[in-house]
């Protein structure tokens, strides 16, 4: 592995575009072409694509396609998540999305940043920072999940909100940037339904 490689999984400043990265790239986007190619009673075969793409994989995970990402190494999904359409990850650190999750559709996941500093960045100088989303979390159609976030177990975020810092567990949050506006309570309890 290059010595960019390395500085992109620490974190730290790197410049891309090495040979390491560049075939990464490609890997993963042979593998997303196949994957969002797919037709919809393929579920055997897209299980299989997703295992070879990303880090890991629970069971009953569905991720409908079109689905965009950088290099998948680095992601890791929990059982029974579910990701709707165009979700995309900028994934240049981990992206961990625990199980039970609902994930609607346009959903960002955005490890990837660039310096403030207008000269390094200038020469194209870029870090990341990791994501890391709870268990049993439902991010609303259109969030924007920023560089470096945690959102904790339970939680709510409404549509088109952009999560730029943390978010505690068992809350719900909206807005931009994207604030807990009030803690899940019993309020919130619903009847089930028997199974039919």
């Amino acid at each position: 592995m290059g010595e960019t490689k390395n500085r992109m999984l620490r974190g730290e400043l790197y410049i891309g575009g090495d040979d390491d990265t560049a075939a990464d790239y490609a890997r993963a986007q042979e593998i997303l072409e196949r994957y969002n190619g797919s037709r919809f009673d393929e579920q055997e075969l897209r299980d299989r694509l997703l295992a070879e793409l990303l880090g890991a994989v629970g069971e009953g995970v569905h991720v409908r396609p079109p689905f965009r990402l950088e290099y998948g190494y680095g992601v890791s999904i929990g059982a029974g998540t579910f990701l709707n359409y165009d979700c995309l990850m900028l994934d240049v650190m981990s992206v961990r999305i625990g199980s039970t999750c609902q994930i609607a559709s346009r959903v960002q996941f955005i490890t990837a940043t660039h310096p403030i500093d207008p000269g390094p960045r200038r020469i194209g100088w870029e870090y990341a920072k990791p994501i890391v989303v709870g268990d049993n979390v439902w991010l609303g159609a259109g969030v924007t999940v920023c560089p470096g976030v945690t959102i904790g177990d339970d939680t709510v975020v409404g549509a088109g909100a952009v999560v730029a810092k943390d978010l505690p567990a068992g809350v719900v949050a909206v807005g931009v940037p994207a604030r807990p506006v009030r803690e899940i309570g019993e309020g919130d309890r619903v009847a089930i339904p028997p199974q039919v």
